[in-house]
């Protein structure tokens, strides 16, 4: 088990780490390409439809499906700005009976609508940086081969799962699965 710490993961401490284990170059321009390839690249999520999805939009801005399902949608930020805009209505948090976030927890398991569709539960880091998010499924990304990976670490004072599926060569989905945060146990959800 890995342990974390917010401030520990920036892009370049990332690019840094990868390099010294062999899944990406040195050079600067080189490693933007990867990115790009990883997060931006466009591709099929939905059959019979264009190349309508990325990594990128697919965990920090949302998708729907057929207009009746939201799938993605782990970004804080994104969250805050859909509500602010009166497009997000939020349903509560999830939680075992008793047990209440505190200020400490980065992940939370979230219920929500937007723009009139429910997502029954959704989870995202709390108080983060979109670029510690990109660097930390990043690194679960190219240090793993399987189309989809789970990494149990520790994150400050929580217990989480990172949770990378991949969509060939580039992220299809990427999110934070809380396990226990300052010793309680959280109750899993489906996601």
């Amino acid at each position: 088990m890995t342990t974390l710490f917010i401030n520990d993961v920036s892009p370049q401490r990332a690019h840094q780490y990868l390099v010294r284990k062999g899944q990406s170059s040195s050079d600067l321009r080189l490693f933007k390409k990867q990115l790009n390839l990883i997060w931006f690249h466009l591709y099929h999520r939905q059959r019979n439809t264009g190349l309508d999805s990325s990594g990128f939009e697919h965990v920090f801005v949302g998708e729907t499906k057929s207009g009746t399902e939201i799938i993605g949608f782990h970004n804080w930020v994104q969250f805050y700005l859909q509500e602010k805009n009166q497009h997000l209505d939020y349903k509560g948090y999830k939680a075992r009976e008793h047990d209440l976030p505190d200020q400490d927890d980065h992940v939370l398991n979230l219920q929500f609508s937007w723009h009139g569709v429910v997502k029954p539960v959704g989870s995202a880091f709390i108080g983060t940086s979109p670029e510690f998010e990109m660097a930390v499924f990043t690194i679960v990304f190219l240090m793993n081969t399987e189309r989809s990976t789970t990494v149990v670490v520790n994150i400050d004072q929580c217990q989480m799962e990172l949770v990378v599926i991949r969509h060939g060569r580039s992220l299809g989905t990427a999110y934070p699965k809380l396990l226990s945060s300052n010793g309680r146990h959280v109750r899993q959800h489906a996601h």
